[in-house]
């Protein structure tokens, strides 16, 4: 399965942010694999050798370098297609969902802000600029979840990952508002990925239905397909693979 932006312009520029990641990996080799992309930039925390790509690094620890990112990024021109590929719910560092509020931990917490929305926050300050006005399609969209629903939460649990994706809902809603005023063109969006089988989900992965699993090529494919059909009188929704809107 490959993909093609068709309702990007001819030779649209892209940036992904999370690059180093199986899910931004994912997004960076199939637009590689794009006839339609002329200039790919991918970001990551260390550098990495992609041919035919360019490679840029940033640390949401040091904003200066997000903003050289972006820079970098558009020195051919204003970018078609932005994605924030990053995320986190758990860590080697003893970071975990909570079961029970009981599990509340104020540093926890403030880690998940920091990567799940503070970070895409970051990321839309110094990129939202350097997308292209006037008549073409552009696309910022950064990867939320569905268990950023507010009014789809039945479960319960999972309470700090659930708050930092319901903000960056919140936040994406907002970037678009002020977006629209700025870029008629520009759409600006959050996308559910389903679970892919990567690192962050791996412990997670025990009773995922059967099907419901996705490798994350195929997981990344879909959602360009997402970006490929969304137009403006969407912008501010978040949606899943599948292109259905996820409930706020």
């Amino acid at each position: 399965m490959s993909i093609t932006l068709a309702s990007l312009p001819e030779n649209y520029r892209a940036l992904v942010f999370g690059a180093g990641g199986g899910l931004g990996g994912a997004f960076v080799k199939a637009l590689k694999e794009d006839p339609r992309c002329g200039t790919l930039n991918a970001v990551s925390r260390r550098r990495l050798d992609i041919p035919g790509v360019r490679t840029l690094t940033a640390d949401f620890n040091d904003p200066g370098t997000i903003a050289e990112a972006a820079q970098s990024a558009a020195a051919d021109g204003p970018l078609h297609l932005v994605i924030a590929a990053t995320g986190v719910l758990h860590d080697e560092a003893g970071l975990q969902p909570e079961k029970s509020w009981r599990d509340l931990d104020a540093d926890r917490l403030a880690e998940l802000m920091r990567i799940n929305l503070i970070g895409p926050a970051l990321i839309a300050r110094y990129t939202l600029d350097h997308l292209a006005r006037h008549h073409d399609k552009a696309v910022w969209a950064a990867l939320s979840a569905r268990v950023g629903s507010i009014s789809d939460n039945r479960l319960g649990g999972w309470h700090g990952y659930r708050a930092s994706k319901a903000a960056l809902n919140q936040l994406i809603r907002t970037l678009s508002i002020e977006l629209a005023r700025k870029a008629p063109g520009a759409v600006c969006i959050g996308l559910h990925p389903g679970t892919v089988d990567t690192p962050l989900s791996a412990p997670f992965q025990r009773n995922v239905p059967e099907g419901k699993l996705f490798a994350p090529d195929y997981s990344a494919e879909r959602l360009l397909g997402v970006i490929d059909a969304v137009t403006p009188a969407v912008t501010g929704q978040v949606f899943d693979w599948a292109g259905q809107p996820v409930a706020p």
